[in-house]
């Protein structure tokens, strides 16, 4: 191991004090890893250095690739009160939902909090109890094939109207070319969270609202929402496939790496995926900030990821070391170059090794400072409905069973039955 290795291990574990140093025996924990991309390979390999460090062993616990089934599959688990799984990938929407069954971090973090961005240390901080720590962050981006805007003379667009025309006359050439499975545009079109998260983005972009506002009133029935979803369902069919409807991030990410897609819609994992050894179009790929609305503005939901750990955890303080090595500065950094997650530490966007792997982390930083974020914590526990009705009524729309000012007057009277204290008075 080079000494850089292993005065940054050092390092890392003077700064956590390891927790461990008391501990009489080796202990085995497990976590919770994701499956989208490269998530979980990522994960492995911050976990074998910590086993290393540490002289522990951990178990990696895959979870459901759709953030719907992995919430109700912690739900579940959590309220039978299981101890099987000590660490929790937990999405940023979840504290307000599920954050009483994690125990305080503070303990055990010793301040590190402070190094990360505040708006999601406050997202994860319940009650005054800091439920999680930040691990990477996310933002609807758009993905572009550099090689074929150059090809027609074409520069990124900033609109979604120029966005759907110019993949209306890449998917043209493409196709009259000889690929006639070339698409235009690819999204997470599914009926499931991903499909929240991109609405959402359609909403804020045409300036039509957040489904449900800060002070808690509903908003989605209005002009400015109805013409985002008409727009969105005007694509399908024409410069997106209609199996996009059925397309969660790896179905948009597995079309668009093959070089089948234009433009995609996308988390930030996509682009060192895109630009590795089996990509076609490595690279060949731009990104930019989403397009924009009518005099609206770029958006990108927010996203990323946290690691909490559970309240009935038989091993919490080792459960907690494994955490504070995981969200460290070091392993934020490492996985931002080899993976392009997006850090949760303000400092590492200046980063220069960060930025030579991500030169768009660096444009694009107030995409991720800024993002709009869904109505979790203003709705609490009752988030998990107001998303599911959200998105089944922007697929009924996008599927052609319903039109977007039906839809919306429909999702705006269910919305009022699912509400709860606080909102919507």
């Amino acid at each position: 191991m080079k000494l850089k290795s292993v005065l940054t291990s050092l390092s890392l574990a003077t700064a956590m004090g390891l927790a461990l140093a008391g501990m009489a025996r080796a202990e085995q924990v497990a976590i919770m890893c994701g499956s989208v991309g490269a998530d979980q390979d990522q994960c492995k390999k911050g976990v074998q250095a910590w086993e290393k460090l540490t002289g522990n062993t951990v178990k990696i616990v895959s979870i459901p690739a759709s953030t719907t089934d992995v919430l109700a599959f912690y739900q579940q688990g959590l309220a039978a009160g299981s101890g099987d799984v000590d660490i929790y990938q937990l999405d940023v929407i979840w504290p307000g939902i599920i954050g009483k069954y994690f125990i305080d971090l503070k303990p055990f973090s010793k301040g590190a909090e402070k190094d990360h961005f505040p708006a999601i240390v406050a997202n994860n901080t319940v009650g005054g109890k800091l439920t999680a720590m930040p691990w990477f962050t996310d933002a609807g981006l758009l993905f572009y094939r550099k090689d074929l805007l150059d090809k027609y003379k074409l520069k990124a667009p900033t609109t979604w109207a120029e966005m759907a025309a110019d993949a209306k006359t890449i998917q043209d050439g493409e196709r009259k070319a000889g690929d006639a499975k070339f698409q235009g545009f690819v999204f997470q079109g599914k009926a499931y969270e991903g499909l929240t998260c991109d609405a959402l983005e359609w909403l804020d972009s045409f300036g039509g609202g957040h489904i449900v506002n800060k002070a808690g009133k509903i908003t989605v029935e209005n002009a400015k929402a109805e013409a985002a979803i008409t727009e969105a369902a005007s694509w399908i069919g024409k410069i997106a496939p209609e199996g996009v409807l059925n397309y969660g991030e790896e179905d948009a990410r597995g079309v668009f790496q093959s070089g089948e897609a234009a433009f995609m819609r996308n988390w930030p994992y996509a682009w060192s995926l895109g630009n590795g050894k089996d990509s076609k179009i490595a690279g060949k790929i731009g990104v930019e900030a989403l397009p924009m609305g009518p005099g609206g503005k770029h958006t990108g939901t927010l996203g990323g990821w946290q690691l909490g750990v559970s309240k009935f955890s038989k091993h919490q303080a080792a459960a907690a070391s494994l955490v504070m090595y995981l969200t460290s500065q070091a392993e934020e950094k490492r996985r931002a170059i080899e993976g392009s997650y997006n850090p949760t530490i303000p400092a590492l966007y200046k980063d220069a090794d960060v930025l030579k792997a991500n030169p768009f982390m660096g444009t694009l930083i107030s995409t991720f400072t800024n993002a709009v974020a869904r109505p979790s914590l203003t709705t609490g526990a009752k988030y998990a409905e107001v998303s599911n009705d959200f998105w089944n009524a922007v697929h009924d729309v996008l599927s052609g069973k319903s039109n977007a000012k039906t839809a919306m007057a429909s999702l705006h009277a269910q919305l009022k039955k699912v509400r709860g204290p606080g909102w919507d008075k």
